[in-house]
C-alpha cells in the first residue's frame, strides 16, 4: 500500500464525523436534484465531488461564523456591534455567492445549484441533515 493511500486511510479514521456528513451532503444533495428542477448534476458520480465541496466550504463558513459571532458577543460599542453585526450580515450572504462560484469554477455547466434562493434553502437543509444525523448517531452534545 502506498504512503498517500495509508495516510488517506488514517485521516478518515480520525474523522469519521466528516465521512458522514459527505455521505449526507451526497443524500442530501441527490434529493435536491430529484425535487428543485433549477438543481442539476449529470449523474450520480458527479454529485459525490460538489457534496465534498460543499462540505468544505460549509466546514469554513461555519468556522468564520463562529470567529465572526464571537466578536459580536466581545464588542462593547454600539458601532463595534454594528460593524460585526453587517460582518455577520457578509458572512451569510457572502457564503451563498461563494459557494456558487466555487461550484461553477469547478464543474461549469455539468452541476447547477440554481441561484441564490435554491443555494440558501440547500445549505439550510445541509446543515439541519448534519445536526439531526450527528445528534442521531453521536447523541445530543454532538454539535
Amino acid at each position: 500500500m502506498t504512503k498517500p493511500v495509508r495516510s488517506l486511510r488514517r485521516w478518515i479514521a480520525g474523522h469519521p464525523e466528516d465521512i458522514v456528513d459527505v455521505f449526507v451532503y451526497v443524500v442530501v444533495l441527490n434529493v435536491a436534484i430529484q425535487y428543485l428542477p433549477q438543481v442539476i448534476s449529470e449523474s450520480f458520480v458527479q454529485s459525490l465531488l460538489p457534496a465534498v465541496l460543499l462540505k468544505v466550504a460549509l466546514e469554513v463558513v461555519l468556522w468564520v461564523k463562529a470567529a465572526v459571532l464571537a466578536r459580536l458577543r466581545d464588542a462593547v460599542t454600539r458601532r463595534g456591534k454594528a460593524v460585526f453585526g453587517v460582518a455577520l450580515w457578509m458572512v451569510a450572504v457572502g457564503s451563498k455567492l461563494v459557494v456558487l462560484w466555487l461550484i461553477d469554477i469547478a464543474f461549469g455547466g455539468s452541476v447547477s445549484l440554481g441561484g441564490f434562493l435554491p443555494v440558501t434553502a440547500l445549505v439550510l437543509v445541509l446543515v439541519a441533515a448534519r445536526s439531526g444525523v450527528r445528534r442521531l448517531l453521536y447523541g445530543a452534545d454532538a454539535e
